[in-house]
């Protein structure tokens, strides 16, 4: 349902710190234009934690419209408390979103059993899940028995996987019928060669028609063809993570004079150093 690749959209916001849709709508365009498979909106690339429910529900409209069936939309509609998921992903589906990526409860740190029933849940609403596994950022892991269980679901359809452990794909596609989708732009293609089918991906934000070709050449078993993108651009996906995300992709995303670099507290502007070393990458890229 979802291969290929999907871009972890950054939310654009002008200088007074709110959404620009002018600059989202154009973002929106350059993927169209890069051949993505979908956009990603209001994740965590998206800074959704400091987006008010008003806002995220724009957003997600606005994604669905200016998408406009050309590509797919997976709305970030996750959350600690599962009513507030619940709530979000009910809206997605009116909107019209084609899924929705449900990051494991943060903070509060369920056991398994109560991440089944979060799930679950969700999955009820009817709008094809996509779990995210992401233990660096919410302190807990959804187990490979908890998603073999969701995998029972009918709306639970794939797991974006961002551990940062190729195995986990193989124990995925042994135990159950699911379809993974690589977190990490490093391991895109290493997670493909064992049975990913795809990437939502933050290098894509810069350069999506060059991580879509390495996605489809993977997916076309044209190994030799997506290695070497993988080793082309390695260094820029190594660079676009010197900071918390989504810091260095906005930072580059200015750059490229594509946003504001506006965040909104508590992330910030990285340091100079940091800064200087991004743009270094971006000009021996040819990107700026």
């Amino acid at each position: 349902m979802f291969k290929g690749c999907y871009t972890a959209m950054v939310t654009p916001f002008a200088k007074d710190g709110s959404v620009d849709y002018d600059r989202f709508g154009e973002l929106i365009e350059f993927q169209v234009e890069g051949g993505v498979d979908g956009i990603v909106p209001v994740g965590t690339t998206g800074e959704s934690p400091t987006l008010d429910v008003r806002e995220h529900h724009r957003v997600i409209e606005y994604a669905v419209k200016a998408a406009a069936g050309r590509i797919k939309v997976i709305a970030g509609t996750g959350g600690n408390s599962t009513a507030e998921a619940l709530e979000l992903t009910a809206h997605a589906r009116e909107a019209g979103a084609d899924g929705t990526l449900q990051v494991t409860p943060y903070y509060n740190k369920p056991n398994q059993k109560g991440l089944i029933q979060h799930f679950s849940a969700v999955a009820d609403v009817g709008l094809p899940v996509v779990l995210y596994n992401i233990p660096g950022r919410t302190s807990r892991e959804i187990a490979l028995e908890t998603v073999v269980e969701l995998a029972g679901h009918e709306h639970v359809v794939a797991i974006k996987e961002a551990a940062g452990d190729v195995d986990r794909v193989s124990r995925y596609v042994h135990a159950c019928d699911i379809e993974v989708l690589s977190g990490d732009d490093p391991l895109t293609v290493p997670m493909m060669a064992v049975g990913a089918i795809g990437v939502i991906s933050v290098a894509s934000n810069v350069i999506p028609r060059e991580i879509a070709a390495m996605v489809h050449a993977a997916l076309d078993g044209k190994w030799d063809e997506a290695r070497a993108c993988h080793r082309k651009w390695y260094g820029l996906f190594n660079a676009l993570f010197v900071d918390t995300n989504p810091i260095p992709v906005k930072a580059a995303l200015a750059m490229m004079g594509r946003v504001e670099e506006v965040y909104r507290l508590p992330l910030c502007s990285m340091d100079e150093a940091k800064k200087d070393a991004l743009r270094e990458m971006l000009k021996e890229m040819g990107l700026i």
